[in-house]
């Protein structure tokens, strides 16, 4: 089974419907990261390419994987939180997950090939 994570990331992207939206509401925003993600547009940009690779993960995996996926962003969202608003510090954690991401989209996309 062959996919375009590239056309599928894109046609997620262009779907998304508020530019200046986080992945979550930024009305309900109220712990410092929050603020921070929602005050801050490359932050926020970090944060919908980080879900969107999220969701695209989530619809390759086998079950298991992704029990795991949601166990380690579980983890890296506490991580994230003991940034506060440290800009540098919420950049740093979001490079950090869409790189694990991205490294497990490409596993999953080097299996799918025969």
């Amino acid at each position: 089974m062959k996919f375009a994570a590239g056309s599928i990331l894109l046609a997620l992207l262009l779907s998304i419907g508020d530019a200046s939206a986080a992945s979550f509401d930024c009305r309900r925003a109220q712990t410092p990261d929050e603020i921070a993600i929602c005050d801050n547009r490359d932050l926020n940009d970090m944060d919908v390419k980080m879900a969107t690779l999220l969701d695209i993960a989530k619809g390759f995996m086998l079950m298991g994987e992704r029990g795991a996926t949601m166990d380690a962003q579980r983890e890296w969202l506490a991580r994230r939180r003991k940034c506060g608003a440290n800009v540098e510090c919420l950049r740093r954690s979001y490079r950090q997950r869409i790189d694990e991401l991205e490294q497990a989209i490409g596993a999953i996309r080097e299996r799918s090939q025969f």
